[in-house]
């Protein structure tokens, strides 16, 4: 039982999306799906075609730390977190970040 859990383990963080790093000295970050681009630069997350979405960031506990509804076509956020990682989810997209 043990090896088969360890096996589902693996095999699920293999499979899991690419993660992103929300850092000062990177240019950003950018991922569009379904009409949908989030992009990340340093604290902020830009986002554009989520009008009427809502923005939400849960910490790796699953505890919602921040939710926002997006109320025009392009909007930015800026990210006021304490370093560590986070997933943040718009309509259907969700991301890992690291905010370090």
């Amino acid at each position: 039982m043990k090896k088969i859990f360890i096996i589902a383990l693996t095999l699920t963080m293999a499979c899991a999306p690419v993660s992103m790093l929300a850092q000062s000295d990177r240019d950003g970050i950018e991922v569009s799906m379904s009409g949908i681009t989030l992009s990340i630069n340093g604290g902020n997350v830009h986002i554009v075609g989520a009008n009427g979405e809502v923005m939400e960031v849960f910490n790796l506990t699953g505890t919602k730390v921040s939710s926002v509804r997006i109320d025009s076509a392009d909007k930015t956020f800026a990210l006021n977190l304490p370093k560590g990682c986070y997933l943040i989810k718009v309509g259907k997209i969700v991301r890992k970040i690291s905010v370090q």
